[in-house]
């Protein structure tokens, strides 16, 4: 039976989440502030988080980035009255699993915690993935690009010479899914679906701003857009 932490000050939200979780047959614990849930968190004894943005002492946040600091892999789920793209992405790149925005319904958001726990399993994949000059080291989660070079003649070579790229988690998990297809078309709902466990809402644009991250630091020509469709790796 997983054991999920609760963190949420409006006591109205946080025993409608309790209720339902433990009707799920879930356990849990509720803390009301950011201090207790970097305090409970960080104790190892939680399956998941979900993490309210907006909590008194230290937000949301500032929890997160603080257990991810401290190494906690623990999963989790930020819900937040907030649901703008930035603070959605923001959310993400801190470390968080998933993002709800309020008000929500508690159906949506058991399929998410299930997700979240089914995700936790280990991965069966190859320590190594490449496709053309791009490599991504699974075990040390870092991104390497074989660096070109001039010729006698002036034209581009590729050399054996691999300059490391760093990633956040997010970019790292996209990045991953496009060389386990490489070559294919992926629709956005693919990367979705593939990236964050759930349907995000159609609306957002949430996987064009995390292409623009990534053909930022690992080259434009690398992510080329089928219009119409989604993205496509190509193997430059």
């Amino acid at each position: 039976m997983a054991s999920i932490l609760i963190a949420e000050d409006e006591e109205r939200i946080s025993r409608f989440i309790q209720k339902g979780l433990r009707a799920s047959g879930f356990t849990t614990s509720v803390v009301e502030d950011g201090v207790s849930a970097l305090d409970y968190a960080s104790t190892g004894e939680f399956d998941l988080l979900i993490l309210d943005v907006g909590l008194p002492g230290m937000d949301g946040f500032k929890v997160l980035s603080m257990l991810r600091d401290m190494g906690s892999t623990v999963p989790v789920i930020m819900c937040t009255a907030r649901d703008s793209v930035e603070d959605t992405v923001h959310g993400l790149d801190k470390g968080a699993d998933d993002y709800l925005a309020k008000p929500f319904r508690f159906q949506e958001l058991l399929a998410r915690v299930k997700a979240r726990l089914r995700s936790t399993a280990p991965p069966t994949v190859e320590d190594q993935l490449s496709y053309g000059t791009l490599r991504l080291d699974i075990g040390m989660r870092c991104a390497f690009v074989t660096a070109p070079t001039d010729d006698a003649d002036g034209q581009d070579t590729v050399s054996g010479h691999e300059e490391p790229i760093e990633l956040s988690a997010r970019e790292f998990s996209i990045a991953r899914v496009f060389l386990e297809n490489g070559g294919q078309v992926l629709t956005r709902d693919q990367l979705l679906n593939k990236v964050w466990g759930y349907d995000f809402d159609g609306s957002s644009n949430v996987v064009d701003v995390y292409i623009r991250y990534l053909r930022n630091k690992l080259g434009a020509e690398r992510f080329v857009t089928v219009r119409g469709v989604g993205y496509r790796l190509a193997e430059v």
